[in-house]
């Protein structure tokens, strides 16, 4: 069922579940809280190739089993022009775990090459329809979603996947190949909206 959402901005946005493929990238110029201690956006993340967005955050065990091949992806294809940013939207935990001094030193630990930014509102979350950490979102250079859902088949066991679906997306985005399939099940703990 579709219901309209007031966002604190009083922009209201049309809410009919996640962002279908080939939907524009929602709310590009929304400013995030960086843990460089600067105001960002997506605008500000995108590449000449594309741009992936991750909804990510500092504790769920889903993001803590998948979030090293954050880094292996954005060592590969940040230098290719795929821009990459993680973003924050459990905005139920800014004042706890997802904190900016937490999601620093978390960034800091894991060694994160890519800007890690807080979601004021959860606007971002809603937007896109995130539910879950991490989901994935891949756009290309027109900011069309191309790909959305989960990284690999195997988040446990990182030597056991089978299928690397970002990373086929992202290497057909760069090939122009077609990317098969568009969308996987996210899979992760809920967004903590307030």
């Amino acid at each position: 069922m579709k219901k309209i959402l007031p966002i604190i901005t009083g922009i209201t946005f049309l809410i009919a579940g996640e962002l279908e493929i080939g939907s524009a990238m929602p709310l590009m110029d929304h400013q995030l809280a960086d843990i460089s201690g600067k105001t960002m956006t997506l605008t500000d993340a995108k590449g000449d190739v594309g741009t992936l967005v991750i909804f990510s955050c500092n504790t769920c065990p889903w993001v803590l089993a998948w979030e090293d091949r954050y880094v292996t992806l954005a060592q590969e294809f940040i230098p290719k022009g795929i821009g990459m940013i993680a973003v924050n939207s459990n905005e139920r935990q800014f004042e706890r775990d997802d904190s900016m001094e937490e999601m620093i030193e978390h960034a800091h630990e894991m060694g994160y090459n890519f800007p890690y930014a807080q979601d004021p509102g959860s606007m971002l979350a809603t937007a896109f329809g995130a539910r879950k950490t991490p989901h994935i979102y891949l756009f290309d250079e027109k900011d069309k979603l191309v790909y959305s859902g989960a990284i690999d088949d195997n988040a446990r066991k990182p030597r056991k996947v089978k299928h690397t679906f970002l990373a086929d997306a992202m290497d057909a985005l760069l090939t122009g190949e077609k990317i098969d399939p568009v969308s996987t099940k996210a899979l992760g703990c809920s967004i903590k909206f307030k």
